[in-house]
């Protein structure tokens, strides 16, 4: 029984030891001198694993005495979490070498912190879910703050800890609350015990505070406070990665424990996701409408694409948790596209994030600029592009539900959202030349994920490549 416990997290003991034996090899052989080669293997190992996850066809099976959870939907989130932070690695290496940020210890940290994620999608009881989200948060604090001489890099470290504890001490709270008046912190048996008689006030409240805790991991309005100012403060590869793996750990994380510990509650849960939908949304939408710094814009364009997922795992039903899941995929590979093109723009060797500096990059760079064009409207849900669908599935899915103020919500913050991704193509094509312009880094590992990403904004809506059969195996694991 044990030896079948440790197969089902043989994926998080080999990333765990590989992260440790890389962490004395760096201390070992030369500190940062090794940083491209532990990068590229980490990136590597990521992928194959995550290759693993896809493939995988094995039957949900639980180990630890049920406390963690191998299903169709754990390993779909795994898999685009594994794939996206290898990419991540991959197009941020330049970046990180090219301002002196290139430590080894840059890969081990995103290691332990996917690590983290990979126990969050898979947590069937309340400590595996708060180790995981933990492990995760802790490395993602040390890295946002990486570049020590910057005063808003350390400043975004400082307020994306403070906050964050704030919401580990909710979701905390919110937890002895459950287990309180449940007398149990597994799914199964919460689930049981809300089956057996009348609802409690009290697990009504560690409820809520459990889902406040998760709402603040995936920057849900109200709790989406830390998410501009740690975004611009950040390197622009970390943000990159907080925009990406994070967000989608801590969107199925929030779908397992609504839909395994409280689905018997649907009816009040649905209520609360509904509304932080629809302020994620607006908030989003119209707060990024006056930013002038590019990740600024990105972290609320981020609060918006949230509220749209948030849509689905409203609706509560397997077409929404399938429709949730297509769009956080699609809203990755948007995200590594518009990241790769931000991490290119340069002037004279420094780091630049003001919009007004990709004015006539149409005329200066057609190919880049055209690139980002398609993700641009893809982000916007620009038909017929993939992004288009992307927001299709989830306003369906709350169609069907029942929820149709919502799907009409979604469409009028998806038409106030699309003026700033326009704004920005407006800058590109028509804006007023400048003195200085842009140097856009030229480098082949960028300019090929900016393509390759737009491409995929175009040629996928064929058949999506797949991830709508894939999402659905995932959303019946999870409700059947």
């Amino acid at each position: 029984m044990f030896y079948n416990d440790l197969n089902l997290i043989l994926p998080e003991i080999v990333l765990s030891v590989f992260a440790m034996l890389i962490l004395l090899i760096g201390v070992y052989r030369g500190q940062d001198k090794k940083t491209a080669i532990l990068t590229f293997s980490t990136a590597g190992l990521m992928f194959a694993i995550g290759v693993w996850m896809i493939i995988d066809s094995s039957p949900s099976e639980t180990a630890f005495n049920n406390m963690f959870i191998s299903d169709a939907f754990s390993r779909y989130a795994k898999a685009l979490i594994l794939l996206s932070s290898a990419a991540v690695l991959v197009m941020s290496l330049g970046y990180m070498l090219r301002h002196n940020l290139g430590r080894f210890e840059y890969p081990i940290l995103i290691i332990f912190s996917v690590v983290g994620m990979m126990f969050m999608v898979s947590a069937n009881d309340l400590m595996v879910l708060y180790l995981g989200l933990e492990l995760q948060s802790l490395a993602l604090y040390v890295v946002t703050s990486m570049r020590r001489e910057s005063l808003k890099s350390t400043e975004a470290g400082m307020k994306y800890f403070v906050l964050g504890a704030l919401s580990s001490g909710l979701l905390l709270y919110g937890a002895s609350l459950i287990y309180g008046y449940s007398g149990s912190t597994n799914f199964q048996s919460i689930i049981a015990s809300l089956d057996s008689g009348s609802v409690s006030l009290g697990l009504m409240f560690g409820m809520i505070l459990l889902v406040a805790g998760l709402a603040f991991k995936i920057s849900a309005v109200p709790f989406h406070m830390w998410t501009p100012d740690v975004y611009e403060g950040s390197p622009t590869p970390i943000t990159a990665f907080l925009s990406t793996a994070p967000k989608i750990a801590a969107m199925a994380l929030f779908a397992r424990v609504v839909c395994d510990a409280f689905y018997v509650l649907i009816y009040d849960w649905q209520q609360v996701v509904a509304i932080m939908s629809v302020l994620s949304m607006f908030v989003g939408a119209i707060a990024a409408i006056g930013q002038t710094n590019i990740k600024r814009l990105m972290a609320y364009s981020s609060i918006a694409h949230m509220g749209y997922a948030l849509i689905g795992l409203a609706s509560g039903t397997v077409l929404g948790l399938q429709a949730m899941l297509v769009y956080m995929a699609i809203y990755v590979v948007m995200n590594i596209g518009t990241f790769a093109f931000i991490m290119s723009m340069e002037r004279d060797g420094q780091p630049v994030t003001d919009i007004g500096s990709l004015t006539q990059l149409g005329v200066n760079q057609p190919g880049r600029a055209l690139a980002m064009l398609v993700l641009l409207f893809s982000l916007a849900g620009v038909p017929p592009l993939v992004g288009f669908f992307g927001k299709l599935y989830v306003l369906r899915a709350a169609y069907d539900a029942g929820l149709i103020w919502l799907a009409v919500m979604g469409v009028l913050a998806s038409v106030i959202g699309a003026y700033y991704y326009l704004r920005l193509v407006y800058l590109m094509y028509f804006g007023e030349k400048q003195d200085a312009s842009l140097d856009v880094v030229k480098s082949p590992v960028l300019s090929g994920f900016a393509a390759t990403t737009a491409v995929v904004m175009v040629v996928g809506i064929i058949n999506l490549f797949g991830i709508e059969s894939a999402a659905n195996l995932a959303a019946n694991s999870l409700v059947n």
